[in-house]
């Protein structure tokens, strides 16, 4: 699988549980390869070059403005300011330490004159744009500052003696730093935006990760907790009569072999998803709810289920709501057996209420919340709902939730 930060342009390979989808990445989503970086910058320094070229060719020779000979000096100055900037993404230090000192020396010779000194601040201003996406901030600032104070005063300089205003002078100065300031300032931020995407984008990914190992988690627990308590009243069943009733202790390990093979295939599906096999087995639901009822009537608790409503919940509501009730009876069958439960489950329109009572002796005290409850609240939290437990007033425990969900589309 590709990312959408990898440099690969076209088409994209996306496999889901063994489902392979092509998506098409649009052109300016990707991210640009390293050649066709440089060819851009390539084509900015051509016309940058054209730009200092043309400047320079139009310095003042005895007062009178006009082309200046020789012509290959005017190109000489150009390329000086306009070439190096295909290498700015590489060495943006050195790119701007040399266009900087290039562009002084145009200023104070005359080569470039002052009326033209846009044409050297564009080529430092890209510089500095590069400047301030790849050098840390304190060494970006530093170079900023070191650029804006040499163009500032070297325009002074240059203007002092003129027949200009003061304001038209003070123009050419603040358009300039103006220039080279806007454009560090665009990089410092294009800079800060990368790294703060970077860090949602791991936060998301860890955030992913975390969410996933719970949810894993919680399956695991239920099932295993569900099964293994089963597995231990009929056990203890079997070794108990073993010698007595052997008839009894047979159908114990007939409960026992059907009860483990029902959790290997369900930690076999819910551990798929690790190893990124794909897994056609549908998830429990409500229709696997009287299954689940009559495998924990074989652990001693008489379970009396009741399904009330016809709606049909998402598929993920029905399996919070699957585990919820799996939860609730392993409770009973660790605590209260022998016991009589009774299980109710009523369907409405955007709501799921589910409520598990039994007659057991249960604990006394308040009720200590252990993996299990701790995992019927998280399922409830999802889905915004209200959760309660506690012991009932002359023996007995109640467990409700309620599961809000919106309608299905």
């Amino acid at each position: 699988m590709t990312y959408p930060g990898s440099t690969r342009s076209g088409p994209v390979a996306v496999s889901v549980r063994g489902v392979t989808t092509a998506l098409s990445r649009p052109f300016f989503a990707r991210r640009f390869r390293r050649a066709e970086l440089v060819a851009g910058d390539a084509v900015l320094a051509v016309g940058v070059t054209l730009l200092c070229a043309y400047a320079a060719s139009e310095a003042p020779v005895d007062g009178v403005a006009g082309v200046r000979e020789p012509v290959w000096l005017s190109v000489a100055i150009g390329a000086l300011l306009g070439v190096p900037l295909v290498v700015r993404r590489l060495w943006p230090i050195a790119v701007c330490g040399v266009i900087f000192v290039v562009s002084i020396g145009a200023l104070l010779s005359g080569a470039i004159p002052d009326y033209a000194g846009a044409a050297p601040s564009a080529a430092l201003a890209l510089a500095l744009y590069s400047v301030g996406v790849a050098v840390p901030r304190r060494r970006s600032i530093a170079v900023l500052a070191i650029c804006l104070a040499g163009v500032g005063l070297a325009l002074v300089v240059v203007l002092v003696g003129q027949p200009v205003s003061g304001f038209a002078g003070a123009g050419e100065v603040g358009f300039a730093c103006v220039m080279m300031g806007a454009a560090w300032l665009v990089g410092w931020v294009v800079r800060e935006r990368r790294a703060y995407m970077a860090t949602a984008a791991a936060q998301l990914a860890d955030r992913a990760v975390h969410d996933e190992r719970l949810r894993i988690a919680r399956e695991l627990h239920d099932i295993v907790a569900h099964s293994m308590s089963l597995i231990a009243v009929k056990a203890a069943i079997g070794n108990h009569v073993a010698e007595a009733r052997p008839d009894e202790a047979r159908d114990a390990l007939r409960v026992i072999e059907a009860t483990s093979r029902t959790a290997l295939q369900d930690m076999r599906r819910a551990l798929g998803v690790l190893r990124d096999e794909a897994s056609f087995a549908p998830a429990p639901g409500l229709a696997d709810l009287p299954a689940l009822a009559d495998q924990t009537s074989a652990g001693g608790v008489a379970v009396e289920l009741v399904v009330d409503g016809s709606v049909e919940p998402p598929s993920g509501v029905a399996l919070s709501v699957f585990r919820i009730v799996q939860e609730s009876l392993t409770n009973v069958v660790k605590h209260a057996a022998p016991a009589r439960c009774r299980a109710v489950v009523t369907l409405s329109a955007g709501l799921v209420t589910v409520e598990v009572s039994d007659d057991g002796h249960g604990v006394d005290g308040s009720v200590v919340p252990g993996n299990g409850l701790i995992g019927i609240r998280e399922r409830v939290a999802m889905y915004g709902g209200e959760f309660s437990a506690g012991a009932v007033a002359g023996g007995g425990f109640t467990l409700r939730a309620r599961l809000p969900y919106g309608p299905v589309e």
